[in-house]
Parts: C-alpha cells; sequence; structure tokens
C-alpha cells in the first residue's frame, strides 16, 4: 500500500520534492524494497524509506516536476479563471459549453434548460455514443470555419481536433472551466530578459549614485551605458531607456524620494530584521521624545520669557500620555530616567482637580489604587514600560541609561534613522497638542518666524508651574477622553474609542498589575560613582567631598568589591542638586544621605549646578589658589552665585543669559528636590524655592515670579551667615596657669603623696 501511495507521488528519478522547505531530486527508488534516494547539491545523499517520506510532517512534492499538474502550474500557485484576461474569459465558456453539449446533448448541460432544438441529432445520447458526439463536433466546428473563418480564429476553435476535445474534457474535470485555456494565456511572466553584464553595471550605479546627488533616469542610462562599454567593451548590447527605467522601478521601486530619505532606507533595509513589532497591549511599546515648548513661558527667579523643552512619554497602544516633563535645560539622562519613573507611578490627584479626573477604571477599585498609592490617584494608566523607543540624541546613549534600563527591566531601542513612522505616534501627538491647546494660550511663537506675532515674549503671562498645570489637566480631563478617528484598534475600526477605554478593554482582556514602584526607585535610578572612604574627610564626588554619620562605620574599612572597582563603595548623585549624594548602607541596605561639607550648618545657600562647580574650580585654577577644604570653596562659590552685586542693582547688572543661567539652576534643583522621596531626610538646599514641578506631591506650587531679590537676599544672607559661622568657632582663650615655683610653694617637698589619691588625680600616677 505504501509503495502504490508513492507511486501516486510519482518518485520516479528525477521528480522533486520539498523537504523542510529545500528541494530534493530523487535519484534512486526501488519499490521492492521500498527505498528512496534524495539528493540535493552540497548535501550528502540521503537515504530514506517510502513509510518515512510519506509520513513525514514537512515532505510535500515539488509543483515543478508534478505530473498530475498542467505545465502552465508547475512551480507557480494553481491558476483560476480569474487570472485570465477579460477577452479570454468568454472563450473559456465557450469551449465548456461544447463540451457540455458532446456530454450531455444541451449547451447548459442541464436538460431543464434545454434551448430550442436540444438536443441535435448528432448528440442526443440515448441515440450515439460519446466517440460519435466528439466527431461531430469536429466536423461541426470544422463547417464553421470555413463559413466564417475570421470567427472561428477570433474563438480559437479552427484547429480543434479530436484529441484536443479529449485533451479539454479531462483537464476540466481535473481542474474545472480553466483547464480549457490555452497555456499560452497564463505563459510564466519572466520578466524582461536582463543580461548578466546589464544586471552588473545597473547595481554598479545603483551603488555609485545612492551616495550623490539626485540624478535622473536619463542620467542613470548614461552611466549604465559607460559602465558596459569600459568594462565589458562595445559589442555588449544594452537595452533601450524604456527597458532600463521599467527594470529600474522594478528592482529597487519609484526614485521620486529625496536623496537623504533614500539612502537611509537602503541602510535600514541592509540592517533589518525581517520582524514587525505588532502591540497589543499597554506598556508594550512607548515612545518617548522632546520638542521645545511652542509656548513663550515665564521663569520663576527673573520673571524672563524662556523657552522651556516638553517631553513626552506616549503608550503606543492606548496613545495615552502617561508621563511628561518641562525642563529649561535639554533633557538629560536623569530627566529621561525620572520620566520612565513617573510611567511607572499613578498621577496624584490636586487640589483643583475633579471626581471626575479621579481613577474610574473598572477591574481595580480607585480605593485600592488610592490604599498602595498612598493618596487619591487621577485617571491616568501607569504600569511597567517593556520597550521605549527615542530618538539618536547622546542622551539615550550613555552607560547611566543602560543601567536604567537593567534597574526598571525595560528595552529602550532607538528609531531607524531617518525613519519617523517608527514614533509617528508620539509626533501626532505633538502635533494634537499644539491644535488644541497651545494656539490659543498668549505667548504662542507659530510654526516658523514666518508665523510668528510681532512681540510673543511681551505675550508672555503663564509661569513655568502654572504650563506644567495646564498641560497635566488637559491630558487627564481633556486628551484621555478624546475620541480617536484613525487611531481605531484594528478589532473594532468603526467603534468610539478613546485612551481611557482602550485601557479599560486591556484591564477587562489581560488583567491589570498594580505594581507601585517603592521609593527607594529613586536613588536607584540616578548615576552612580564609585570612589574610597577617605578616614577624616569622607567622599569626594566631581570636585566637592561629602560626609555624614552613615559613613562611620565604613570609614577604615574596604568594601570587599573586585574587579575594576576594588574595595571602593557606591554613592548616588543627582546632577540637578550637587549639594547632596546618597549612599546606601552594605548591612541594612537603607539609604541615606550625605551633605556636602561646603554647606553651612545654619543659613541658606542659593542653587547650584555641576557647571557652576566647575566655574568655580576654573576660577581657582586662575588665581593660583588650592584649597585645603570645601569650605574655602564656598564664598567663592557665594560670589559667582551672587555676583557681589547689591540687590537693587543686581537684574541690571545682569545679561539674559546670565539670568537664565540661573533660572534653570533654581529649575533643576526644584526638580530634583520635588523628585526625592517625601518627607527629606533633611532639608534641600532650595528648600526655599518652591518647585515648579510637583510630580508626587498633593500639591501644586504655584511659582512667584520675579524673584531675583530674594535669590540676591538668600546668597548675601548665606555669605554673612557663613563668615559669622566661622568668627563664632575661634575658641576662647585659656585661663592662664600659675608658674611652676608657686605650686612648689604652696605645699611641702616632705609630704608623703597618697598613692589612690594621686593615680587618681595625676594621669599614669606620677607625683
Amino acid at each position: 500500500m505504501a509503495v502504490t501511495t508513492a507511486l501516486a507521488w510519482d518518485l520516479s528519478p528525477g521528480n522533486e520534492f520539498i523537504v523542510n522547505g529545500l528541494p530534493w531530486t530523487v535519484e534512486t527508488f526501488e519499490p521492492q524494497v521500498g527505498k528512496v534516494v534524495l539528493v540535493r547539491p552540497e548535501h550528502e545523499p540521503w537515504k530514506t524509506s517510502v513509510r518515512q517520506l510519506l509520513h513525514h510532517p514537512n515532505i510535500r512534492p515539488s509543483t515543478r516536476t508534478r505530473k498530475d499538474l498542467p505545465a502552465a502550474n508547475r512551480g507557480r500557485q494553481p491558476k483560476g479563471v480569474l487570472d485570465l484576461p477579460p477577452d479570454k474569459r468568454p472563450l473559456v465558456m465557450l469551449r465548456v459549453e461544447h463540451l457540455r453539449e458532446v456530454e450531455t446533448g444541451f449547451r447548459s448541460g442541464d436538460p431543464l434548460m434545454a434551448l430550442p432544438g436540444e438536443p441535435k441529432p448528432q448528440y442526443d445520447p440515448d441515440s450515439t455514443t460519446l466517440t460519435e458526439r466528439r466527431h461531430a463536433k469536429v466536423r461541426e466546428l470544422r463547417q464553421e470555419t470555413v463559413r466564417n473563418p475570421d470567427l472561428a480564429a477570433a474563438n480559437c476553435l479552427n484547429k480543434v481536433s479530436y484529441r484536443t476535445l479529449i485533451r479539454w474534457d479531462l483537464d476540466r474535470r481535473r481542474f474545472g472551466p480553466i483547464g480549457c485555456a490555452d497555456d499560452r494565456w497564463l505563459r510564466e511572466a519572466t520578466g524582461r530578459q536582463i543580461s548578466a553584464a546589464v544586471r552588473e553595471a545597473i547595481f554598479a550605479v545603483r551603488h555609485e549614485t545612492l551616495h550623490r546627488s539626485k540624478l535622473t533616469a536619463k542620467d542613470r542610462e548614461r552611466l549604465i551605458h559607460q559602465y558596459v562599454r569600459e568594462v565589458f567593451g562595445e559589442d555588449e548590447p544594452v537595452p533601450s531607456y524604456e527597458t532600463l527605467r521599467v527594470v529600474w522601478k522594478e528592482w529597487f521601486g519609484s526614485s521620486g524620494a529625496r536623496q537623504r530619505y533614500a539612502v537611509s532606507a537602503a541602510r535600514a533595509q541592509a540592517v533589518a530584521t525581517g520582524r514587525h513589532v505588532v502591540v497589543s497591549r499597554p506598556g508594550h511599546v512607548v515612545a518617548l521624545d522632546t520638542t521645545i515648548l511652542p509656548v513663550k513661558v515665564r521663569e520663576q527667579v527673573f520673571g524672563d520669557p524662556v523657552s522651556v523643552h516638553l517631553t513626552l512619554a506616549l503608550d503606543v497602544y492606548t496613545h495615552s500620555i502617561v508621563a511628561f516633563r518641562l525642563t529649561l535645560v535639554s533633557d538629560t539622562s536623569v530627566d529621561v530616567a525620572m520620566i520612565l519613573r513617573d510611567v511607572m507611578m499613578p498621577l496624584p490627584m490636586r487640589p483643583d482637580w475633579g471626581k471626575e479626573m479621579e481613577w474610574a477604571y473598572p477591574g481595580v477599585p480607585g480605593t485600592v489604587v488610592a490604599e498602595f498609592a498612598g493618596g487619591k490617584v487621577a485617571g491616568l494608566p501607569f504600569f511597567a514600560p517593556e520597550t521605549v523607543t527615542t530618538d539618536h540624541g547622546s542622551v539615550y546613549k550613555n552607560h547611566h541609561l543602560i543601567e536604567v534600563q537593567r534597574v526598571i527591566g525595560a528595552t529602550i531601542r532607538p528609531s531607524r534613522v531617518l525613519r519617523p513612522t517608527d514614533k509617528q505616534a508620539v509626533e501626532r501627538a505633538f502635533g494634537a497638542i499644539q491644535s488644541l491647546l497651545f494656539r490659543i494660550l498668549p505667548g504662542y511663537q507659530g510654526v516658523d518666524s514666518s508665523d510668528r506675532g510681532i512681540d510673543p515674549e511681551g505675550d508672555a503671562c503663564i509661569t513655568v508651574a502654572e504650563m506644567e498645570h495646564l498641560i497635566a489637566t488637559w491630558v487627564v480631563k481633556i486628551w484621555q477622553n478624546r475620541r480617536f478617528g484613525s487611531y481605531a484598534p484594528s478589532w473594532d475600526p468603526a467603534g468610539d474609542h478613546s485612551p481611557n477605554t482602550l485601557f479599560a478593554a486591556s484591564m477587562a482582556q489581560g488583567g491589570f498589575a498594580l505594581q507601585i514602584p517603592p521609593a527607594e526607585l529613586y536613588y536607584q535610578l540616578l548615576p552612580t560613582h564609585r570612589v574610597m572612604i577617605h578616614g577624616r574627610r569622607g567622599v569626594k564626588i566631581r570636585n566637592l567631598w561629602y560626609d555624614g554619620e552613615a559613613l562611620d562605620e565604613w570609614r577604615f574599612r574596604p568594601s570587599g568589591r573586585g574587579g575594576a572597582a576594588k574595595n571602593k563603595y557606591v554613592f548616588h548623585r543627582d546632577p540637578r542638586d550637587p549639594c547632596f549624594v546618597f549612599f546606601q548602607d552594605p548591612l541594612t541596605h537603607e539609604w541615606h544621605q550625605l551633605r556636602w561639607v561646603g554647606l553651612p550648618d545654619e543659613g541658606r545657600v542659593p542653587a547650584f549646578s555641576d557647571a557652576r562647580v566647575r566655574q568655580v574650580m576654573r576660577e581657582l585654577r586662575a588665581q593660583g589658589l588650592k584649597p585645603k577644604s570645601d569650605k574655602d570653596l564656598l564664598p567663592l562659590l557665594l560670589d559667582l552665585i551672587g555676583d557681589n552685586v547689591p540687590v537693587e542693582q543686581w537684574p541690571t547688572r545682569l545679561t539674559k543669559a546670565q539670568r537664565t543661567e540661573h533660572a534653570r539652576e533654581v529649575a533643576q534643583a526644584a526638580a530634583a528636590a520635588a523628585d526625592r522621596p517625601k518627607p527629606a531626610p533633611v532639608a534641600a538646599c532650595a528648600d526655599e524655592v518652591a518647585p515648579f514641578v510637583s510630580h508626587q506631591g498633593d500639591e501644586v506650587h504655584n511659582v512667584v515670579a520675579l524673584r531675583w531679590r530674594e535669590r540676591a537676599e538668600q546668597g548675601q544672607a548665606a555669605i554673612d551667615s557663613e563668615r559669622r559661622r566661622r568668627r563664632e568657632s575661634v575658641p576662647e582663650k585659656p585661663a592662664a596657669t600659675s608658674p611652676l615655683s608657686q605650686r612648689l610653694r604652696g605645699r611641702s617637698l616632705m609630704d608623703l603623696l597618697d598613692e589612690e589619691k594621686d593615680s587618681a588625680a595625676e594621669p599614669g600616677g606620677r607625683p
């Protein structure tokens, strides 16, 4: 039985079989013993049995050598009537009607639908045989050819023979009406015949012109002719311009793209993996991008109009804006780490938000979420991101971000070069926010300089804190409830959906993991420094010394770490606020905050940044000074911060760039203070500055404009406080002691000393 079935497969030598997607050819077949030998170039012959060949799940006969398929179908998908040209389909049906008349005597094949005069005597199945009816049909077609040769030739019936009718009939029974079609009507589309020389020239020109400026098809044709003539000689034929143009379009696509995008597409195709990512759940892909806010706002120190950067984190599946930040400087790796932390944490309710903005997703009651979060939570999704798509900025390529993605368990993948479709969701979100919100705000700058108003800086009246609160309210109240247009889900393209409804649907389908990261995540996401602990001074990080009681137990002990950081300790530091570093106890794993030793015990110091510290060190080197401790750095640092200008004259003596720089330092320190877990162990160095972003707190601190006077007074007060502390720390003059002769006259030299009393009175028991 196995041999019979195998013979139905036609195991004759030379036939081809597909084994695991690769073609193998039958070399020998022994039906008596049921053995088959298959061969393939550059492979050893495969000897197998017929039984294994029949029952193997990944073996099938190749269509290129199967005898049960017509020649037009070998090596291709089965043909159908719809593959025929429109003018050939009536001819096929006409042939089918002739075959039906030969078989049944009726053109329709059904006696109930007989035409007038059917069946004809020569086609009556009751009085004629099938052979007689076929010969009668041949005579009829030849008579039609004699009477009207043009019509017979047009219907392709002028050369029908007895054997042709038999072949049509057999093919019709096996393949349907398409079996009556001529194979020449569906011949294989081999394309245009391009010689090996011309093919090489086309690819050489393609490689050359990809790095040049854009050329026309006529220019490429000239380069192809030049390559063929110089490499293969003048006798090598070259196709016409039209043939080369069509071949170029078939092989490389249309040349209507801009040259820089064509180069990027070729580079991306060379490294493409061939996999298409289908986003199926919230958090699967989060798109992250930064742009300059198109609205001028006023900073919180001097009240000057400035431009801020808006960073968005958008969930691609639900199109929810899960986190955002406003920064006066371009985002850094710390800002990216903190916005990823915001994605994982719920957004607290703010005082002026109503109940309609609270958590209302089905599946997890709002009271449960509030219990875990420590307060009422706004209706904004939060989750642990799996993949984060970013652009190619240097901020996303440093070692700090690599450590951040390890800590949060996400993968940060840059988008392809010059491929905005990888981040089109967040780009579209920027455009939507601009058209729905930013355009109607005072201080809007327009799309470009041509659309800009007369004085957008003068129109600016919204502070940074007010803008942050406005965007947060708009996101929770409007964006999350906005109906989708072209971004409806594939499983319900015609339904009404919003980011909130999609997130609720995903919760119903796959559940919701109520995982709120602990407050210690802030410390883990900060950049690390591996340094030794000095026994008396503490630790030195970025030219500043830090110390605290948490280091007392580890001052003269190595850490025991191996590798490149041998016997060093790990400290975490927020670059936005160099006043503190953070240390995790190796035994208890508790986090401790270490102060900069240059901070005065009393008084307040204005906020400063790493750039200000580097400026101080440059100033010290220029003056030839080398201070022994950070206490000596404080006066110079305060001089640079306060600029040594009286309060009344300070704003007039500072340039706009200097004022913006001071405002950025205050904003960064305020953002760092807002990100630190509450309550803070000690007062931050920018406690007196109201943070303009409150990501985790329950209140929104509105910034009071024109704070330059307070900042100047703050610097002067810090200098006075430090001078007072140093003056008061000088020890008092010790009391004068009596001379030795007076002490000797006060007692007799012959008195015996009490050993116990003298030992207790004088150290060492000496007289």
